[in-house]
């Protein structure tokens, strides 16, 4: 799902990079942490939308991030709330049991498909926002994120990948106004080089593509999508 921040903590740098680029690939963000103390350090640091955890870490046990994170005081970093979805090849059924108990939100076994793992982030990505649906609706517009499509008055909106994390970061969040870091974090890991004014272009782009009633601007604050879109 676009618009999403990923932190896949993965010590084989193999599965971790071939991870991080199918994912990438599919329009979210992803960081890499490749042991307990660099995905501690990553988690006190940045929000993150949801945590792929390996189990098997060199430094060591993926249930010490899990323990922690789930320990973490209300209103801060790190987010006692983010979900965290287990990737291992431990595939006894008490190692299931025991994640889960520990407060894993869901948990895959290796080798495990990729799109499968995709479909399984959607779906928490969903129950953390408290919506069964798999599209979301505002006004006229229907955005489905397993696709990556956008639909206004029945017909196709093309999107650039970009400008679908933007309006779905905005959509899933509304009527909250998002400010250009806040939007600006869901968007890009690490990695990416971010020109200053990004984020106003892909607005500019939104609002002559869906019409200037879906996106408002909170002047000095930042982006909102209203609960009745005029679009």
């Amino acid at each position: 799902m676009p618009a999403m921040r990923v932190l896949v903590v993965e010590d084989d740098e193999g599965i971790a990079a071939g991870l991080k680029g199918h994912l990438q690939q599919q329009g979210y963000a992803v960081d890499v942490a490749g042991g307990v103390a660099a995905a501690w350090s990553a988690l006190r640091g940045e929000h993150f939308d949801i945590v792929l955890l390996d189990l098997g870490l060199v430094d060591g046990d993926g249930h010490e991030v899990l323990h922690r994170l789930r320990r973490a005081p209300d209103g801060g970093l790190p987010d006692a709330k983010t979900p965290v979805l287990i990737m291992t090849a431990r595939d006894e059924v008490a190692a299931r049991i025991a994640a889960l108990d520990s407060g894993a939100d869901d948990y895959v076994t290796k080798p495990f498909d990729p799109d499968e793992l995709a479909a399984r982030m959607r779906a928490l990505r969903r129950r953390a926002g408290g919506r069964a649906q798999a599209t979301l609706r505002c006004g006229d517009v229907e955005i489905d994120p397993a696709a990556r499509s956008v639909l206004r008055a029945g017909r196709p909106v093309d999107l650039s990948a970009r400008e679908f994390a933007v309006l779905l970061a905005l959509v899933e969040v509304r009527p909250r106004v998002l400010s250009r870091p806040q939007i600006e974090a869901r968007l890009y890991n690490w990695d990416n080089a971010l020109e200053s004014n990004a984020i106003e272009v892909h607005v500019h782009h939104l609002r002559k593509k869906l019409g200037d009633g879906v996106i408002r601007t909170l002047r000095g604050v930042g982006y909102f999508v209203p609960v009745e879109s005029e679009a």
